[in-house]
């Protein structure tokens, strides 16, 4: 039995419903594939209010991912601290911040040439 290939734009969407599911916010989907040299095509980032909700939302994103579309993170970083948890979907790079760290780091700005979309809660 082979692996179903997941498009991009479903593993974004599900990821993204991970993330509401418990109350992530001001989340973000920058669209990278216009910018040479990057390592994937999107970022999606999201604030939590404490290092728990940080952990909560990468831990919901995980489960939701692997049960809708089976897939799960080819790597995770930050998961001890839990104030930036970076999780490597390869083509989609999601980054789960506290505020004050997301604010610090201000990554959007980093990458002002992409598009980027706000997603207001569904």
């Amino acid at each position: 039995m082979t692996k179903k290939q997941v498009s991009t734009d479903d593993l974004i969407s599900v990821i993204i419903q991970g993330i509401e599911e418990v109350k992530g916010e001001n989340i973000q989907l920058l669209d990278l594939r216009d910018i040479e040299n990057t390592v994937c095509d999107y970022f999606i980032i999201c604030s939590g209010n404490s290092n728990t909700q940080v952990k909560a939302i990468s831990s919901s994103i995980q489960k939701t991912v692997s049960k809708q579309v089976k897939d799960k993170p080819w790597h995770i970083e930050g998961e001890n601290n839990a104030e930036w948890i970076l999780m490597d979907y390869v083509n989609v790079a999601v980054h789960v911040f506290q505020k004050q760290i997301r604010d610090f780091y201000d990554i959007e700005s980093l990458w002002g040439d992409a598009k980027i979309t706000e997603i207001t809660p569904s």
